[in-house]
């Protein structure tokens, strides 16, 4: 079933430990729920212990609910190849064995062939030397992990964080994305300005920046990826010379990371796609709009005109600016 009443789509995704396959997706725009589980197998309501014994033939994963207005299935699919090793048909990093194989279910064909299509892109990029070995099958029936296993990150933290890095994850997803030749190709797309704030960790001048008096509605969108990150709804005046925003479009749009230099303590602000350098946030927000002051360069950012969404293929962003 692909659907559900409500015009949500499925999608089901395999990438080693479900654990780790929760959180790149969970608090995007357009996710509805993200769950842990088994597929892919011949057994029925399979256990953890059945399924890491290599006998039923499932695999952990993820099955998602979204709403495709919101969320594509493509970027969904694009976000998928950047938490795995495509390449490893026997297991993902640390855990070995056919329970943690990676893979792709599709519900539809136009999933399958928005799967494989994106599949071929990336082959044909070089980021791999190997060839990307995934395979995408249909969707069979998916079975919830035990309750334990349903948001493992935020039950277990400190063990969820160990366990990534020890398992090879994240070593090897920095060694793969946002390399230096990825940086090559931005140094030439971006300006010199719009490279040091994003690449560098720079800071543009206070008040001589494109946005910081903008007053235009639309939507501010990373100059990297083109991932949207703000809205002019949630833009103010907050005389710092630099745009202002009480918040993203979606917490998971952004990631928050402690800064120690310039001998100061501040809280980073970074976006997750694109793993750009954006500004920092502050507590010294509109209270009434929950207190926050997300102080963005504008170098790090593009804006695109509320009349000018459906043009750029953002449409699906207009009813941020419905009343």
């Amino acid at each position: 079933m692909s659907t559900t009443d409500n015009h949500y789509e499925l999608a089901t995704f395999a990438g080693g430990c479900f654990w780790c396959m929760v959180t790149p997706f969970e608090e995007l725009p357009g996710i509805i729920s993200v769950v842990s589980g088994y597929t892919g197998g011949h057994t029925t309501n399979p256990t953890y212990q059945e399924v890491c014994s290599d006998t039923t033939g499932h695999t952990e994963a993820v099955q998602i609910t979204f709403d495709p207005e919101l969320m594509p299935y493509e970027e969904l699919v694009e976000l998928f190849w950047q938490q795995i090793d495509p390449t490893d048909a026997g297991g993902q990093f640390a855990d070995r064995g056919s329970s943690y194989r990676s893979s792709i279910f599709y519900h539809t064909e136009q999933q399958k062939n928005t799967a494989e299509a994106s599949k071929e892109r990336l082959n044909a990029s070089g980021r791999f030397e190997q060839p990307i070995v995934t395979p995408i099958e249909p969707a069979q029936v998916f079975y919830p992990a035990e309750e334990y296993h349903q948001d493992y990150h935020k039950k277990n933290p400190l063990r969820y964080k160990m366990y990534r890095r020890g398992s090879g994850r994240e070593q090897f997803l920095k060694e793969h994305w946002n390399t230096e030749r990825d940086k090559a190709e931005l140094k030439e797309r971006l300006t010199p300005m719009q490279y040091k704030v994003t690449q560098e960790n720079g800071t543009e001048p206070a008040f001589h920046n494109e946005y910081w008096d903008n007053h235009e509605e639309g939507l501010y969108v990373d100059i990297v990826s083109g991932e949207p990150l703000f809205t002019s709804r949630d833009k103010f005046d907050s005389g710092c010379g630099w745009p202002s925003f009480t918040k993203p479009i979606a917490s998971g749009l952004i990631e928050e990371k402690q800064d120690y230099s310039h001998f100061m303590i501040r809280t980073e602000v970074r976006s997750r796609k694109a793993d750009s350098h954006l500004g920092h946030v502050f507590t010294d927000g509109p209270k009434e709009l929950g207190g926050l002051r997300y102080c963005i360069n504008s170098a790090a950012l593009r804006f695109i005109p509320k009349d000018r969404l459906e043009e750029e293929g953002y449409s699906r962003y207009k009813t941020l600016f419905e009343s």
